[in-house]
């Protein structure tokens, strides 16, 4: 309760106080309103007189709303705001959960492309949003809109993440499942980019007078070894074993570390290629490249390649597909050299692998057929001398 003298109004139960104004050091009236609520008195201040455009009117009304049914004091407006605040601060929502979320991927290239997808495509519909409060219309909603603009896969990978960040909640029990299954766009993941050997021969002959070193060496990488974009791009000096010659895969795909063997082409394009900090391909921070698109979008238009042909995803395929035709490798090991969780993704080449067999079966055949024709001749050329 103020101190000070109090100055009666015109209006019941609101009075004011000499003050001075904050910032001037001017006489300013300070008002206050007095009434009843469940059975006590309550006192609280309603303004100032310049700072808060005060009046007896104004404090009068702030007074009568304060007493209507519901009407909150000062003190009771604060608690409440304060365990509404605590009330939010308890919602698992999708914001939320996706910043939890995000400290458990610890590969930082997927992190980048996952924090984007969210950012751009997830975060203005959804961030405020409790997975209980997420319709079935609302998912329906965004994967329309954004088919409009964005390819099938690309839409597919943006509901995962909406799928990924509601499961972790699940699994950490911090919300419930949603009530429904999450729609997405169906793609055919079974698209197998290929090289003709002209094709491959004039992208060796560019590459052969690309000055750009680092993008030079990445490409011829990733045609002898089949390995991803993002494998290549965080490699490391000492991910790789001269000695045993093998490289070292660091959370592929998020996946657990693999290895694969340094073919004599790959050794030959590392142990060349200039150490510049810890990464093998480093930018111009020293730090690991997200992407090279200009550069290689340069190098495929000299090439003369297709729109279509992703150039470092589809030359993992030109290596997949080159080993698969052979008819010397097995779907076991070419899944391993790949890196492939399951041998799903690497039946898309058996084909590939089964015409090598029949190729190698008519070599068979047609061995068996010039065995065939000898021994005719050797008949006739018998029977020949008999009649002699």
């Amino acid at each position: 309760m103020p101190a000070k003298e109090r100055n009666r109004t015109g209006y019941k139960g609101v009075y004011w106080i000499q003050g001075i104004e904050i910032g001037t050091g001017k006489p300013e009236r300070i008002y206050y309103i007095q009434y009843r609520k469940d059975g006590r008195l309550v006192e609280e201040k309603a303004g100032r007189q310049r700072k808060d455009a005060m009046t007896p009117a104004r404090a009068s009304s702030i007074r009568v709303e304060r007493m209507k049914e519901g009407g909150l004091s000062n003190r009771d407006r604060r608690e409440a705001t304060k365990e509404k605040e605590l009330e939010e601060q308890r919602k698992w929502t999708i914001g939320r959960l996706w910043a939890e979320y995000a400290t458990t991927q610890f590969n930082e290239f997927s992190l980048s492309i996952e924090q984007s997808r969210y950012t751009n495509y997830l975060k203005s519909e959804f961030e405020n949003k409790e997975p209980h409060d997420i319709l079935q219309l609302d998912v329906d909603r965004i994967r329309i809109r954004l088919l409009k603009e964005k390819s099938p896969q690309t839409v597919k990978h943006i509901l995962n993440l909406l799928d990924r960040i509601i499961n972790y909640g699940v699994r950490k029990q911090l919300c419930a499942p949603l009530p429904f299954k999450i729609e997405k766009p169906r793609v055919n993941n079974l698209k197998t980019e290929d090289l003709s050997a002209a094709q491959l021969k004039k992208l060796m002959e560019v590459l052969d007078s690309c000055k750009d070193i680092q993008v030079r060496d990445l490409v011829r990488l990733a045609l002898c070894t089949g390995m991803r974009r993002g494998e290549m791009f965080k490699l490391k000096w000492n991910d790789l074993d001269f000695e045993r010659g093998f490289i070292n895969l660091k959370d592929p795909k998020g996946g657990p570390d693999q290895i694969i063997p340094m073919n004599d082409m790959a050794r030959t394009i590392l142990e060349a290629h200039p150490r510049q900090g810890s990464y093998v391909f480093p930018d111009l921070r020293g730090k690991h490249y997200s992407n090279m698109n200009r550069a290689l979008r340069e190098i495929k238009a000299q090439v003369g390649l297709p729109k279509e042909f992703r150039m470092l995803h589809g030359l993992r395929h030109v290596y997949a597909s080159m080993l698969a035709s052979s008819g010397e490798v097995d779907m076991y090991v070419l899944q391993r050299l790949l890196t492939h969780k399951s041998p799903t993704m690497t039946q898309r080449y058996a084909h590939l692998r089964d015409a090598a067999l029949k190729r190698a079966a008519g070599v068979a055949e047609d061995l068996l057929r010039g065995i065939i024709v000898e021994k005719e001749t050797e008949k006739v050329v018998n029977l020949h001398e008999v009649n002699e």
